[in-house]
């Protein structure tokens, strides 16, 4: 395995050798700062997408097909909710819906409150999204835990029957938000294979070892990392797929919305130049609309 460092906004596949054990790492650097920087968000809530992101990236990477996997948490608490898209170009973008007032008392007296008390009561999904001539698949279960992490090794328990590991970790440092992801799934047994409970158990034992400020670190590679984890049985790398900060909003999307809204609703909408702003949620753009280019709906 090559030891050549890995740059930031990249996600990583690997096999460990001889074992039955697949895995993938994402490195999140000026990707995560400008999606975490869009909007003016509390720690807490940065961090809650932060997770969202880099696991968004570590599920849909492996998709084989041209689509979106969305990650999406909704609840009862100071975050109505929370969701991450990545397309499969490597396009990642996020949002939070939260109320400020409510996150900070949730907060009080921990050092980083989690999922389960910034979401409250709620569902944690998964959406895979093939295009328009495809249906879409989503799976769906409880948020338990205070992590994202324990939601999505629960979901994979529960809706693919696939054993999980997942660790997430998002921080700042010097001002830019950095975020990484690291995650192991066991493949199953057969003929070929046979019992393959001893090889999960131990490389199980090797992720727990996993520190939150090894996903971090800006001078350590996602190679050396893995090479300090499984280099007594060996581990091959497939390559990686770079990511980027990326949002799908464009004038021609936002008029498109406009057009639905009648006329005396459009009208509302009018400020006082004449025009008709409208804020993409997830990226801050600011859109200005002439009415009269909506005239044609």
């Amino acid at each position: 395995m090559s030891e050549t460092s890995i740059p930031d906004d990249l996600v990583g596949a690997f096999q460990i050798e001889g074992e039955p054990v697949r895995g993938r790492v994402a490195r999140l650097g000026p990707a995560i700062d400008e999606i975490l920087t869009g909007h003016d968000y509390p720690a807490p809530v940065a961090n809650l997408l932060g997770e969202a992101c880099a696991l968004a990236a570590l599920v849909g990477s492996n998709l084989k097909f041209d689509g979106r996997l969305i990650v999406e948490a909704r609840g009862d608490g100071p975050v109505r909710y929370v969701v991450a898209d990545y397309d499969t170009s490597g396009g990642l973008r996020g949002y939070c819906r939260f109320d400020g007032d409510a996150v900070e008392q949730a907060s009080h007296g921990f050092s980083g409150a989690g999922a389960r008390t910034l979401l409250g009561e709620g569902f944690f999904m998964m959406t895979v999204d093939q295009g328009p001539d495809m249906d879409r698949y989503q799976g769906v279960t409880a948020i338990e835990g205070e992590t994202l992490a324990l939601c999505a090794e629960q979901y994979f328990a529960q809706s693919e029957q696939t054993p999980t590991r997942v660790r997430l970790a998002v921080g700042r440092g010097d001002e830019s938000w950095r975020a990484g992801g690291f995650l192991i799934q066991h493949i199953a047994a057969d003929e070929a294979r046979g019992d393959t409970v001893e090889a999960w158990n131990r490389t199980q034992a090797f992720f727990e070892t996993i520190g939150e400020d090894e996903l971090l670190d800006t001078g350590l590679s996602s190679d050396t990392l893995l090479f300090r984890l499984f280099h007594e049985d060996g581990v091959r790398v497939f390559g990686s797929r770079p990511l980027r900060a990326f949002c799908r909003c464009s004038q021609e999307r936002i008029e498109t919305v406009l057009k639905s809204f009648d006329a005396a609703e459009r009208g509302e909408m009018v400020e006082a130049d004449g025009k008709i702003r409208v804020t993409c949620e997830y990226c801050s753009r600011v859109y200005a609309v002439e009415p009269d280019a909506l005239q044609a709906a």
